[in-house]
C-alpha cells in the first residue's frame, strides 16, 4: 500500500509539471526557438556591431578611398554632391564584411527625388550587386534590384512615400545571411530574401549613385555584425 501511495504522488507531480509546461509553451529561455524569434526581427541589427569604416567628408577632395570615372562627383560644404552621373557610381574601395550594416545620410536637391546607392557590387560596374532606389523614375518607385534595375526579380515597395526635396533621410542597409534589409529613418522599407546571395569575389563593395538630378550624401558608417 505504501508503494501504491508513493506511485500516485509521483504521477501527480509529473502531471502538474507537464501541465505547467503546456501553459508556458514549454520553451526554455535562450532556446533555439527564442533565438530565431529575435533574429527574425531585423530591427535588432540597427544597433551594435564594430565600426570598421566611417567618412564625414569634411575635406576638399574625395580622396583615395573613392573611385568614379566621371567628373560629376565632388565634395561641397562637407558632403558629397553629384548631378548627372548617369549611373557612373562613386565606389568605395573598402571591402565590406559579409554581415554588415551600412548607414548614411542622403538629401534630394530636386523634386524628382531619385536617391540611389549600390551594395555588394564589384567596385567598378553599375548593377554588379544590389541597387536600392528611393523615389526613382520621377519620384514614383522605391525598390531593391538585383543586378538589373529593370529585372523581373526587382522588389518594389507596395507603397511609395514621396521623397521631399531638401529633407535629409537616414538610410540603413543590413545584410545578414541571405537577407538584405533596408531602413529609412529607422523604419523597415523592404527586405530582399535572396536564395543565392551576392557575396564573395565581385560582390564586396558599395557605392553612391545618381542618374540626373542633384543629390547630397554624408556621414557614412559601416559596421561589421556578429
Amino acid at each position: 500500500m505504501k508503494y501504491l501511495r508513493f506511485l500516485a504522488v509521483s504521477l501527480a507531480i509529473v502531471s502538474a509539471a507537464c501541465s505547467k509546461s503546456e501553459q508556458t509553451g514549454g520553451t526554455p529561455s535562450g532556446s533555439p526557438a527564442e533565438s530565431e524569434a529575435v533574429a527574425a526581427d531585423p530591427s535588432t541589427y540597427l544597433d551594435g556591431g564594430e565600426l570598421v569604416f566611417e567618412d564625414d567628408f569634411s575635406r576638399d577632395a574625395l580622396g583615395d578611398n573613392w573611385t568614379a570615372e566621371g567628373s560629376a562627383w565632388r565634395i561641397e560644404d562637407g558632403a558629397v554632391r553629384v548631378q548627372g552621373a548617369r549611373n557612373d557610381a562613386l565606389w568605395l574601395g573598402y571591402t565590406l564584411p559579409d554581415r554588415v550594416r551600412v548607414e548614411f545620410d542622403v538629401t534630394a536637391l530636386h523634386p524628382d527625388g531619385d536617391l540611389k546607392f549600390e551594395i555588394f557590387g564589384d567596385g567598378r560596374t553599375h548593377q554588379s550587386g544590389y541597387v536600392l532606389i528611393y523615389g526613382g523614375w520621377q519620384n514614383r518607385v522605391t525598390c531593391i534590384a538585383r543586378l538589373d534595375e529593370h529585372g523581373n526579380d526587382r522588389l518594389d515597395a507596395p507603397e511609395h512615400n514621396h521623397v521631399n526635396q531638401g529633407q535629409p533621410y537616414h538610410f540603413t542597409a543590413v545584410r545578414v545571411d541571405n537577407k538584405l534589409h533596408w531602413f529609412i529613418d529607422g523604419s523597415l522599407v523592404l527586405t530582399y530574401d535572396d536564395a543565392a546571395p551576392l557575396a564573395g569575389d565581385g560582390h564586396r563593395h558599395m557605392a553612391f549613385n545618381d542618374w540626373d538630378v542633384p543629390v547630397s550624401f554624408d556621414n557614412l558608417r559601416i559596421y561589421e555584425l556578429d
